[in-house]
């Protein structure tokens, strides 16, 4: 696992990146186009074994030409670092090794809230809102980390 800067200097300028929400049980998936202009909600993996997740998560990279891997990392609205922080970074760290891409982290607080939140304004069923949020909480994280690396 690398920082955002090293990330931005080991990618190249146009290679597609990919978004992860880690969850407890669910992980949002994004990507971006090849410039890393606009991030796009993908699919939502279940968590049940890692091995699984590892599977689909390779297909993905494969299918999509994947350089690069941006993992949310949901730090407490002071900076601080939680259990989730911790458990997040654990599953980055378990990625990183896994799959030899370079792989960082990017802040991701209030990502799902502010997903949901734009939702609801914009009228959508609430239980279409739930079946999508990790992935579109991925997406909005995504374009985050590459609206900053494209700067």
């Amino acid at each position: 696992m690398i920082s955002i800067e090293e990330f931005k200097k080991k990618i190249d300028k146009s290679s597609r990146l990919l978004g992860i929400d880690p969850g407890k049980k669910r992980v949002g998936i994004a990507i971006t186009d090849s410039n890393k202009t606009i991030a796009t909600p993908l699919s939502t993996l279940n968590k049940d074994t890692f091995s699984i997740f590892l599977r689909e998560l390779n297909k993905i990279i494969n299918e999509y030409d994947i350089k690069g891997i941006i993992i949310g990392n949901p730090l407490n609205m002071d900076g601080s670092k939680s259990s989730s922080t911790q458990s997040a970074n654990d599953f980055a760290l378990l990625v990183s090794k896994k799959i030899s891409l370079p792989v960082t982290l990017w802040d991701e607080r209030l990502s799902t809230s502010a997903v949901y939140n734009l939702s609801s304004s914009l009228d959508v069923n609430t239980s279409k809102i739930k079946k999508k949020i990790d992935q579109n909480a991925a997406a909005f994280m995504l374009q985050g980390a590459i609206d900053y690396i494209r700067k």
